[in-house]
């Protein structure tokens, strides 16, 4: 099934079955790969998640400090000692729901890297950087769609970001990178942004 790109497959711990990323999501088939489920793995002894130690190791694949901080826009709440970075289309639904998930974390610094994969979006994303205040131009745009009115003349990283998403491999938008190189993409909810960090000990 060439159209069926599975990738990274690896035997597990039940003979016959192998492990394997389809869109960025950890799959299973049988020997004859004739057929694939989707689903979490348990391991009944200790109720360990296999499925899940699978997604963090797969998407760990982001070095969090090579990232070129200096092209996304900085947000710092409390003493900001966690680190996320987003990457958001201002024209994506998700971005926006996302937008106001992330205004519910304390102690945080986000980087959001402006990443318009929608056409109708480029420009709005240049006016937002070229802006005197980017972040508040920001947040009126993603949150309350009014576009700014600033010149896009300016030294902006639109493109460096699109280049950039694209070799990170990034599908779509929103995408939230934790500072350990853990990659999500969607809405999260706040909680689920904070049980995440639990999880990772970060």
């Amino acid at each position: 099934y060439p159209n069926v790109k599975n990738e990274n497959l690896q035997a597990t711990v039940m003979p016959g079955i192998y492990s394997g990323t389809l869109d960025s999501q950890v799959v299973y088939v049988n020997e004859d790969v004739q057929h694939l489920f989707i689903g979490s793995m348990i391991r009944l002894k200790d109720q360990k998640n296999l499925t899940k130690d699978l997604t963090l190791k797969n998407n760990q694949n982001v070095d969090f400090k090579k990232l070129p901080l200096n092209d996304a826009i900085k947000t710092v709440r409390g003493n900001g000692k966690r680190q996320l970075a987003i990457f958001s289309d201002p024209n994506c639904p998700y971005c926006k729901t996302l937008e106001s998930h992330l205004s519910q974390l304390t102690d945080v610094t986000i980087y959001t890297f402006i990443y318009p994969i929608k056409p109708q979006s480029v420009t709005p994303s240049k006016q937002v950087w070229c802006s005197t205040n980017r972040a508040s131009a920001w947040q009126n745009l993603i949150q309350k769609s009014i576009k700014p009115t600033s010149s896009t003349q300016c030294d902006h990283p639109i493109e460096r970001n699109l280049a950039l998403g694209k070799r990170l491999g990034l599908q779509g938008t929103p995408v939230i990178i934790f500072s350990n190189g853990f990659k999500v993409t969607g809405a999260y909810p706040a909680k689920d942004i904070e049980k995440i960090w639990k999880e990772l000990g970060l």
